[in-house]
């Protein structure tokens, strides 16, 4: 009797695989969902290949920072111009939105689905000029004894985002798996996941503090905010506030894919210095400066990049600081501005002699710095010069370095989305 219903069980499992769909073949999950590249918008496909970083010029600081190697990089989707004031100002706006979202309550909110957890509704859309509604926003706005012109503004030390990430390379530490089991534990995967709060509100104050006997107070007045300088690039953002943006990007991306049924896509994120300097160099060999070169005018004399020409003649470029994120012409990539205007924030953590240590399949050094940290371990790489430097920090294989808590007017960012796959061109 016990062998006859054993028997019944193997048959309806046997049915149950049929009517699966396999018919006894080695098929694979066949539930899988659809998926197919999708170039995000603004940004241009860098394909997979071999770079030989190192100095394209004379080593004048003498450093040898810069030492010849071969690196190989995997295929990447990178922003087309770097992040511009308008583009920065969403994300603003969406953390302000949230804040007084949250403040209003009842329909301005909703709940999650699956755990009833109360989340912004964005089809409630605030009308912020509705005098009942700043009243309920009061807490947002200056003080009176704050205010300029009694103008009424938001505050922006109030403009906070919390973002989290997972510290994959302490999660891949044997040392954590052999504690948890020595323990007779699993895991915690709580040690691994880190967050972050940060203030998202650029330095507009950059403009005064970064020169000193110099006029450009209304650059502090006006660049984040005037609809003239909409599509120049932001400025005034540290490494994490860059950080920060790059994790909204890339959750804002995802729940819209999600909500509309695709799959979700990788992270958003700041370039390594390795995909920066590949995507500069735009598949040019060695090249100087992402044209080609050696010099930052054509042969019609024309200047290539936004930078400090001679002794300083500013405006002999066409920009007296910085310039639109299009201007002047793009690499063979069809990436604008890898030279000049701003100077990029990466991924990377600083260490001189880092090429002599680095991996050459994707190369990278991270270093999450803590407060109590020595300065020298805050310190971030930082490509491609900027509106206020000579030609030689414009070069694609120039190495240089801010504190990641600094915020500047001559440094901005871009970024960048790894492609999952193996080329673009794959059917």
């Amino acid at each position: 009797m016990r062998s006859h219903r054993l028997g019944v069980v193997i048959a309806a499992l046997l049915l149950t695989a049929c009517r699966g769909g396999y018919e006894g073949q080695l098929l694979g999950s066949l539930n899988r969902p659809y998926w197919s590249v999708t170039i995000p918008y603004g940004m241009v496909y860098v394909k997979s290949g071999t770079l030989h970083i190192g100095q394209s010029d004379e080593d004048i600081s003498n450093t040898l920072i810069q030492r010849a190697k071969q690196v190989s990089i995997q295929g990447f989707f990178i922003d087309e111009t770097e992040i511009t004031n308008n583009e920065y100002r969403q994300f603003v706006e969406w953390v302000r939105d949230s804040i007084a979202h949250t403040i209003l309550g009842g329909d301005y909110m909703t709940e999650k689905a699956e755990t009833g957890e109360p989340i912004v509704n964005w089809r409630q859309r605030i009308d912020w000029s509705d005098p009942e509604i700043q009243e309920q926003l009061s807490s947002m706005y200056y003080p009176e004894d704050q205010r300029i012109l009694g103008r009424k503004e938001i505050d922006v030390r109030q403009l906070n985002y919390v973002y989290y990430w997972v510290d994959f390379k302490e999660a891949a530490r044997d040392v954590n798996n052999k504690y948890a089991q020595a323990e007779g534990n699993d895991f915690d995967r709580t040690l691994v996941i880190k967050s972050e709060v940060i203030n998202v509100y650029p330095d507009t104050l950059c403009w005064v503090h970064d020169f000193l006997y110099s006029y450009n107070e209304p650059f502090t007045r006006n660049y984040f905010w005037h609809p003239a300088f909409d599509n120049y690039p932001v400025v005034g953002v540290t490494w994490k506030q860059a950080m920060a943006f790059s994790k909204w990007r890339s959750r804002f991306y995802n729940d819209w894919r999600v909500a509309n049924g695709l799959v979700m896509e990788d992270e958003f994120r700041l370039p390594t210095e390795s995909e920066w300097e590949y995507a500069a160099r735009g598949d040019r060999e060695i090249a100087p400066y992402p044209w080609g070169g050696p010099y930052m005018r054509n042969k019609k004399g024309c200047i290539l990049a936004n930078f400090k020409p001679g002794r300083g003649n500013y405006p002999d470029d066409g920009g007296m600081y910085t310039v639109k994120v299009d201007a002047y012409f793009p690499n063979d990539y069809g990436i604008y501005c890898m030279a000049g205007n701003v100077a990029e924030w990466t991924s990377t953590a600083f260490f001189e002699n880092a090429y002599s240590f680095y991996h050459d399949l994707n190369p990278d050094i991270r270093y999450d710095a803590k407060p109590d940290d020595p300065i020298t371990m805050k310190r971030k790489v930082v490509r491609g010069g900027s509106w206020k430097d000579v030609a030689y920090f414009c070069q694609t294989g120039t190495r240089t370095w801010e504190y990641q808590d600094s915020a500047k007017s001559w440094i901005g960012f871009r970024n960048v989305l790894t492609f999952l796959g193996r080329s673009i061109d794959d059917k």
